[in-house]
């Protein structure tokens, strides 16, 4: 039996997946030292279970333990807490108070929800992990302690650092050795062993019969996102143990007890729209679609003229070798073959290329014109450089004028702040 085996079955982990595989070979090679370790990964997929092995597996497996969650403690006592306060210190301390820091002296620390803790605490706790110091809350005095720091996370601390909400020196000391524990989405193959387990569990706790789930159900249980990760896995088996009648679940008892396990929520561009970029881009959508309805005008408009007086229209594709310079087969007829009229409005029908009301277009075989009986028939190119930036200079300078200057009547019009409008009133000089 390999060692990752062993040790899945002393801590009771369930699963084969190559991720999960990897998380725990990284936390079982860094258990004997002394490094700082950061557990990344969503709620509920068992981070302190690892900062629990991490601990049992090192040489400070006789000595204390501790879990924290530093998102479930207040702001104005986390200090207190953590590295605790002399008499006076402040408002209700009646007496002095040990922190985490001086009782586990020798053992570990596991700090989860890191992202959560304030940044003065942060720097208490930087200076520990450098030195091993910390002085206490109302206190001169410095202390030494030796404890090891495991840290998580179920957020993204680089995105915490951009804020300005969680220092940058605090997180690469506490990121020397990373884990990333996987999201039971990414691994499905345990999903259904892990419903057996708990499913086990409930039925010896309960002494009642296991359930079971057919096919379909199976199925639905697996492709599922689960948000919860092993904690709602955990709490639908409960669900299901205590509230079903029959003890095969079906897809039908598994709908009507979980209606959410049909939802796959498929993954969605996030953030999407926010700020300035977003109303930018709105204005330029804006003139796009302004500009596909007015050519779609223009092109029926010349179809119809094209229709209503019977013209001819050329090959398209002769016009543009004649833009490129090259020679297109010889027409045989005159030049004068598009209509020409009369000072009286009339057509003159002596000429070879006019037409009147009673006098039929001249018909001809030669394949480079055409006859157009559909829209369809209509071929044209738009060959134009148009200026996104020009076109949006108009529209706000038209905007402006509409409003008499009111910009705010202006950006409202226009769909877009008023902070956004000034930058583009500033950067065209309107």
């Amino acid at each position: 039996m390999s060692e990752l085996q062993s040790i899945k079955q002393r801590f009771g982990i369930i699963g084969s997946s190559p991720k999960l595989d990897q998380a725990l070979d990284t936390a079982v090679r860094v258990a004997n030292t002394d490094l700082s370790v950061l557990i990344s990964g969503g709620s509920g997929v068992g981070k302190e279970v690892f900062s629990k092995i991490i601990h049992k597996l090192s040489s400070r497996k006789h000595n204390n333990f501790i879990a924290i969650n530093c998102g479930a403690i207040p702001e104005g006592t986390i200090n207190s807490e953590l590295f605790g306060h002399e008499k006076g210190a402040f408002t209700g301390a009646s007496t002095e108070r040990k922190g985490y820091f001086e009782t586990v002296n020798g053992g570990t620390i596991f700090l989860d929800e890191i992202g959560e803790m304030p940044l003065d605490t942060q720097a208490y706790l930087l200076r520990m992990l450098e030195s091993g110091e910390f002085i206490k809350v109302g206190s001169s005095k410095v202390l030494k302690t030796d404890v090891r720091v495991i840290a998580a996370t179920n957020v993204s601390l680089e995105e915490k650092m951009k804020r300005g909400k969680f220092r940058k020196d605090l997180f690469y000391r506490l990121n020397t050795v990373p884990i990333k524990v996987p999201a039971l989405s990414e691994r499905r193959e345990d999903i259904y062993m892990l419903f057996r387990k708990f499913s086990i569990e409930i039925s010896d706790k309960y002494k009642t019969p296991i359930i079971n789930l057919d096919e379909q159900a199976r199925s639905l249980i697996e492709n599922y996102s689960w948000p919860g990760n092993i904690r709602e896995l955990k709490n639908v088996a409960q669900q299901l143990s205590v509230l079903a009648e029959e003890r095969l679940i079906t897809a039908e008892i598994l709908k009507g007890l979980v209606p959410n396990i049909v939802n796959r929520r498929l993954p969605a561009i996030n953030n999407f729209g926010e700020g300035e970029n977003f109303q930018e881009r709105e204005i330029l959508y804006k003139l796009l679609f302004d500009m596909k309805k007015d050519l779609n005008d223009v092109k029926s408009l010349v179809f119809e003229l094209i229709k209503s007086n019977n013209l001819r229209v050329q090959d398209i594709s002769i016009l543009r070798g004649l833009n490129s310079g090259e020679q297109g087969p010889e027409d045989p007829r005159p030049e004068t073959y598009m209509p020409e009229f009369n000072p009286e409005g009339q057509a003159s029908p002596d000429k070879p290329g006019s037409f009147g009301p009673s006098i039929e277009p001249p018909v001809s075989d030669n394949p480079i014109f055409f006859t157009p009986t559909t829209e369809e028939a209509v071929a044209e190119t738009v060959e134009e450089s148009l200026s996104l930036a020009s076109m949006e200079k108009e529209m706000i300078k038209k905007a402006l004028e509409k409003h008499k200057g009111r910009r705010k009547d202006a950006a409202k019009d226009l769909e877009i702040s008023e902070r956004t409008l000034y930058r583009k009133i500033k950067e065209y000089e309107l």
